[in-house]
């Protein structure tokens, strides 16, 4: 069986080439040779609307319909950068969009997938923006605006979210462990993938009497990107170049 992939935290953008350089080889040269590509939020740095085709946003859009047309299935999860991708997204590249909580199930065992902004609970002011924005309402006078405007927007907002997160502790932004435990419990799952906190690694602890997994995906730098792997029946990490299309393991 193919490798399954999963990524998440790209943040791809035009002032990040380097970061789209690693993203473009990493489509050609391993995405690829995978059965299943998850990308769990924040592919984007700021997603503006479906209807953006300004550079490099047509560039991703055709090679993921590439990778998609070859035969690789891919599902996106929508992060807090990206959350407006929508169906007209979904029909350019071939793409599926998963809900903020989806189950996979990897040789009989169920993992839970998912962005990760949900489980940092203890940050009060982003989960009361996120039920706002997440409104039809609210993305649909977004939405309803000007490309160009929206660009402008896109930009400020960027440079708010740098700011506002200075001012907060690592703590607040990192994942409250008793929400991660109410959601595994709710989706029966005794593993679990995420992204958003820029702090990869794995976390073991016990659930109901019962060893559980909590794996966090790398994001992506101009000096690094991180890959989750599922190969063999097990979980491991690989490192994509950007020059060397080769995977190093």
């Amino acid at each position: 069986m193919k490798d399954i992939l999963f990524i998440s935290d790209l943040h791809l953008a035009l002032e990040k080439p380097e970061i789209l350089r690693r993203f473009f080889h990493f489509l050609q040269y391993r995405a690829s040779l995978a059965d299943t590509l998850y990308i769990l939020g924040d592919l984007f740095d700021a997603w503006i609307g479906d209807d953006d085709n300004t550079r490099p946003t047509r560039d991703i859009k055709r090679a993921l319909k590439q990778l998609t047309a070859s035969g690789v299935k891919v599902y996106v999860q929508q992060g807090n950068r990206d959350f407006l991708l929508g169906q007209a997204f979904c029909a350019d590249t071939g793409v599926s969009l998963l809900d903020d909580f989806a189950v996979i199930e990897l040789d009989g065992q169920r993992v839970l997938l998912t962005h990760g902004d949900l489980l940092c609970s203890d940050d009060k002011a982003y989960q009361a923006f996120r039920i706002k924005s997440r409104s039809r309402a609210w993305q649909d006078a977004v939405l309803n605006k000007p490309l160009w405007l929206r660009l402008i927007a896109a930009r400020w907002y960027r440079l708010r979210s740098y700011f506002h997160k200075r001012g907060k502790s690592y703590e607040i932004m990192d994942v409250n462990q008793d929400t991660v435990i109410a959601a595994m419990r709710d989706y029966d799952c005794r593993i679990l993938v995420h992204g958003h906190t820029h702090r990869p690694g794995l976390h073991e602890f016990r659930l109901d009497d019962l060893p559980a997994k909590r794996y966090v995906l790398a994001d992506w730098r101009p000096e690094s990107a991180g890959v989750l792997c599922w190969k063999n029946g097990a979980f491991i990490e690989e490192e994509i170049g950007s020059k060397n299309p080769a995977v190093r393991r």
